[in-house]
């Protein structure tokens, strides 16, 4: 499901890049930063989008596991797992007011559309349901461990925390024959 939430949101980037561009030269895609050898790992005159970071959602969490009746069994699979996203989107170009430019374009795109729900955006899968964008605003401190742990020198770039990707096993836990009947019994004292 990660694969799927940062491919779709990389899409729309990259549809609204062409947009306001009119060209499609430049392109944001699934990137790591850096490489084995300590150099960018993206193209130059590109977006790099990565995730530098991924936390459960433990206000939301849910302890109990998924209790459904599919072709008249009871089906229990175990609990969904909310996480929240940290995503840096990089720009790596020759000229540094292209960089500029092109990470101002994704703060506007993001700024414009902090929302994706399956129902406005068919492309997003239903499994997913909805991603909310929100923009970090890192300090310098914050921005020095950052590029320090990437292991790179800093680029103009961007970091989004987006909510709430939603991970569940398909597989089931448990099935067993549903309930059908319930019987009691009162006794006097």
């Amino acid at each position: 499901m990660l694969d799927y939430a940062l491919t779709f949101l990389t899409d729309e980037l990259n549809g609204y890049l062409v947009t306001r561009t009119a060209s499609d030269s430049v392109k944001a895609s699934l990137s790591r930063v850096v490489d084995e050898a300590g150099k960018y790992a993206f193209d130059i005159d590109s977006i790099s989008c990565s995730i530098i970071s991924i936390e459960e959602e433990r206000l939301l969490k849910s302890h109990l596991p998924d209790y459904s009746t599919i072709n008249g069994r009871h089906v229990v699979r175990p609990p969904e797992l909310k996480l929240n996203l940290q995503i840096l989107f990089a720009a790596n170009f020759t000229h540094y007011d292209q960089a500029l430019k092109y990470i101002s374009y994704v703060l506007m795109f993001f700024q414009s559309h902090p929302i994706f729900s399956s129902d406005t955006h068919p492309a997003l899968s239903p499994a997913i349901g909805k991603l909310s964008m929100e923009l970090l605003s890192l300090n310098f401190e914050q921005l020095n461990q950052m590029w320090a742990f990437i292991g790179a020198k800093q680029l103009p770039s961007a970091v989004y925390r987006v909510r709430m990707v939603t991970l569940q096993d398909t597989a089931d836990s448990a099935v067993k024959p549903p309930i059908t009947t319930i019987r009691t019994t009162i006794q006097r004292r």
